[in-house]
């Protein structure tokens, strides 16, 4: 599957109803700019809706194996494939490196999962991870490249228009493009643009677009924990060639100032990735980044702030 459509968006928005936390939507400046505090969802990001859709499809459609469900991730998505599962009460296993920080193990196996730390590298916690399913049939779920995660993520641009019908602009940061796709899906089938952040150093779906195909490229950027995917999806990539999409890159000293920013004045405490949305357009309480989004004169914009799964320690 390629393209992703609104009515995907639809089911997984009717599928997950109830099982995660509407996102509240709140002012962002006196401009009329507002900001849609998804941090606040479960695990602490939107990852939460893409996992809670995946499991709960495969459960409705009797495909989920005894083995339970698996992933190789120690960051977000784990997470919340782990909270997902546990919730539904089937089981999890997730593959991690053995470098991985405790604190981030000892929060998978709160949420019930199976942790298997194997390799000093993710490529062999995630080659071990496909042996698993490989062996014992257990579902493997994908931190963003795949429909049911990407559609579940799209269910939060559905309740942000809910709340912002007139909305003009959607901001998202972009790192494989789960998030991205689902939004832009769900913005374009309602006449919104979308803004697609990357750091320069961590352009994905920036080089996609350019290439006109998913290509590899580098990662190094203070962001690169939660945006650091080597390749875009071809989901996201289809999604982006939309009119309505503008792909736009900012500087890592732009989204350390604006996760600054975003404490010293909204007492907002994201990560980075969170903060690299709100790098990269004008008006929205940031000086312009050279080569960000300026919103025109009472454009309606809202900045997805997508997780807060961070160091407390530098702000």
């Amino acid at each position: 599957m390629t393209e992703l459509t609104y009515s995907d968006i639809e089911a997984a928005a009717a599928r997950i109803a109830g099982r995660v936390r509407p996102v509240t939507v709140a002012p962002a400046d006196e401009e009329g700019h507002v900001f849609a505090l998804e941090f606040m969802q479960h695990t602490g990001t939107f990852k939460a809706r893409g996992a809670q859709n995946f499991i709960q499809t495969h459960l409705a459609e009797g495909t989920f194996p005894e083995a339970g469900v698996t992933i190789a991730s120690g960051g977000n998505a784990g997470l919340a494939c782990a909270w997902a599962a546990r919730a539904a009460g089937v089981p999890a296993t997730v593959f991690l490196p053995t470098t991985a920080p405790s604190v981030k193990v000892e929060r998978l196996r709160s949420y019930g999962a199976h942790v298997e730390l194997v390799g000093s590298e993710f490529a062999e916690a995630a080659a071990a991870c496909q042996e698993f399913v490989d062996s014992s049939g257990a579902l493997a779920s994908h931190a963003y490249d795949h429909p049911l995660i990407a559609a579940g993520a799209g269910t939060l641009m559905t309740e942000i228009l809910a709340q912002v019908p007139d909305l003009d602009t959607v901001v998202v940061s972009v790192g494989g493009g789960g998030l991205f796709a689902g939004v832009a899906t769900a913005a374009t089938h309602h006449g919104v643009r979308t803004v697609a952040v990357e750091p320069e150093t961590c352009r994905a779906l920036n080089a996609a677009i350019e290439a006109d195909e998913p290509v590899d490229v580098t990662v190094d950027s203070v962001a690169a924990d939660s945006l650091g995917a080597k390749r875009a999806t071809s989901l996201a990539l289809e999604a982006a060639r939309s009119d309505l999409v503008t792909s736009v890159l900012v500087s890592d000293d732009a989204i350390i100032e604006a996760r600054q920013r975003l404490w010293d004045e909204h007492r907002l405490a994201v990560e980075h990735a969170a903060a690299t949305a709100l790098a990269g357009v004008s008006g929205t309480d940031n000086e312009k980044e050279a080569g960000g989004y300026v919103p025109a004169e009472r454009e309606k914009v809202c900045v997805v702030l997508c997780g807060a799964n961070t160091s407390l320690g530098d702000l």
